[in-house]
């Protein structure tokens, strides 16, 4: 039998296992966000009520308002696909591990528990922190901003986009030290990397800080300062665990 020794051969046959094995992930992530979605489907109008917390001090109707006669029904479905998102996570971040993990030491294999439970709690961490940290004083400043003249009337589809986008940004910026640490467990960066680069890295995180919040030097403060001590934690877990491999 005539043996196949062309590399090319190998690298497309490895790529297509790299693809087949993402799709599976990727179809995988998809049924834990059906099944987290009509799991929160059947709690929306109590967490909408949590949802429309942070800004009803500022709301003088009582509530938020919709002009058309199907926007609160696409109101409730959002905030069941956010639910379903946040409460999958251990789900998805679970496939995500299983994607990376065949790069790794049989050692190294064996932190996939530790992976979930901490990948899930900086994600949760970020969402809470948004919520009770960043919101209020965002609105606080946002809807005293020029006087009290003028009364604000926020539609839900309006808020909703706020709300979803600011708060997924910060559980995904808090995933960092996660994301740093299993590069370095791959040997793409190093702790004296990361250092050498801090300066470069939290002018980065200035932008994104500045992109993602609400338009003011409060949220982006509130943002960049975290992140930054994330950062300077991820440098110290790296260099951990290169002194263990090592």
């Amino acid at each position: 039998m005539k043996k196949n020794n062309d590399p090319s051969a190998f690298t497309n046959m490895s790529l297509i296992s790299h693809l087949s094995d993402l799709r599976v992930v990727v179809v995988n992530i998809l049924w834990g966000l059906v099944i987290g979605f009509f799991i929160a489907y059947q709690f929306t109008e109590p967490i909408f009520d949590i949802i429309r917390h942070p800004i009803a001090p500022y709301l003088p109707q009582g509530g938020l308002v919709f002009t058309g006669p199907i926007d609160k029904f696409f109101a409730h479905i959002r905030i069941a696909f956010f639910s379903g998102f946040v409460i999958s996570s251990p789900w998805w971040l679970y496939q995500i591990w299983r994607f990376v993990s065949p790069g790794l030491y049989k050692k190294e294999k064996q932190g996939a528990f530790y992976f979930i439970l901490i990948g899930t709690l900086l994600f949760l961490t970020g969402v809470l922190f948004t919520y009770f940290g960043v919101f209020p004083m965002a609105f606080k400043f946002l809807m005293s901003y020029g006087g009290d003249i003028d009364k604000p009337m926020i539609t839900i589809d309006q808020y909703l986009g706020f709300f979803v986008w600011t708060s997924l940004s910060f559980g995904a910026a808090f995933e960092m030290p996660l994301i740093l640490v299993t590069l370095g467990l791959f040997g793409i960066v190093t702790k004296n990397f990361l250092s050498s680069n801090r300066r470069y890295a939290i002018s980065i995180l200035a932008v994104l800080s500045a992109v993602i919040t609400p338009p003011d030097i409060v949220s982006m403060l509130l943002m960049l300062t975290p992140m930054w001590f994330l950062y300077e934690i991820s440098i110290i877990m790296v260099g951990f665990f290169e002194t263990r491999k090592a």
